[in-house]
């Protein structure tokens, strides 16, 4: 099917235009600033995938939407939380760093986690999981053209900077794409459980917002780095979630387990856009 083809291939040009806007020193600010990296890496990682379990398990969700939402929790922070973290006067530097480094890690913790989630949600309906070829995949269409566009950004610093706003516009493009063709070609399931998923989502959304500032001001980060934190770990790489929901299907097109990264692409922006400049109010830039 040609969506077997492009799907994957505008992941990988999405990703290559995250790393086209990277430099060699975004990952080096692991060292100049690493308790506020430490803390947005383990907001990512570790609470996000927590905090989407916990809603889970009190839902009544069919079990590929629940395997879908752990899909999406396990994916890194969307390429678009630098622009809404510079909007909500975060700390840019920080976004584009959390971002490149947990997007270049989620090569080794995606797949991992995903073999987990579908023994604990799928049960005797999980397909054969094979992690290193999931691993493997995900390697070639995220990691692979991350790397490609750092390249020429370091080769080519002027050219880059001229095509970038070119890059950034096809890739929002493709992401809008992605998210409608995996609506429209589960319509019927994304209809009959719009009503208990969307609730659930937006909830996600709320809490990951709220719970990754009040850990960073805890931990005596500033409030630009909890904006930040908070925007990394409630908006999550959608379009990454419903390719690899293909990639655990294996069944060609995109599958029901993409439902939930789907719609959360849509209502992540609905939540985030004003819930960041509430946060802002309440915690202060400073």
């Amino acid at each position: 099917m040609l969506i077997d083809v492009a799907l994957p291939l505008s992941l990988a040009f999405i990703m290559f235009s995250l790393g086209f806007g990277l430099t060699f020193a975004d990952f080096g600010r692991v060292l100049t600033m690493p308790r506020a990296v430490l803390v947005g890496m383990a907001g990512q990682v570790v609470l996000v995938p927590v905090v989407a379990y916990l809603l889970v398990i009190f839902t009544s969700l069919p079990p590929a939407l629940a395997f879908g939402v752990m899909l999406l929790s396990f994916c890194p922070g969307g390429v678009t939380s630098n622009i809404l973290t510079k909007l909500a006067g975060g700390t840019v530097a920080l976004s584009i760093t959390l971002t490149a480094v947990v997007s270049l890690l989620s090569v080794l913790t995606v797949p991992a986690l995903v073999g987990w989630a579908a023994g604990a949600f799928l049960t005797g309906d999980a397909p054969e999981i094979n992690v290193a070829a999931i691993g493997f995949s995900m390697f070639a269409i995220t990691a692979v053209p991350v790397v490609i566009g750092l390249l020429i950004r370091f080769v080519a610093p002027d050219f880059a900077a001229r095509r970038e706003r070119m890059v950034s516009g096809v890739a929002l493009v493709l992401f809008v794409v992605i998210v409608l063709a995996a609506l429209i070609t589960n319509w019927d399931m994304f209809i009959a459980n719009i009503a208990r998923l969307g609730p659930l989502l937006v909830a996600l959304n709320l809490v990951l917002l709220i719970l990754g500032i009040v850990m960073a001001r805890v931990l005596g980060l500033g409030g630009g780095d909890g904006l930040c934190i908070s925007i990394e770990m409630g908006v999550q790489n959608a379009a990454l979630g419903i390719t690899v929901a293909g990639l655990v299907a294996q069944t060609g097109g995109i599958p029901e387990y993409a439902v939930p990264a789907a719609l959360y692409g849509i209502t992540m922006y609905i939540v985030t856009i004003p819930g960041m400049f509430v946060l802002r109010m309440l915690f202060g830039k400073a």
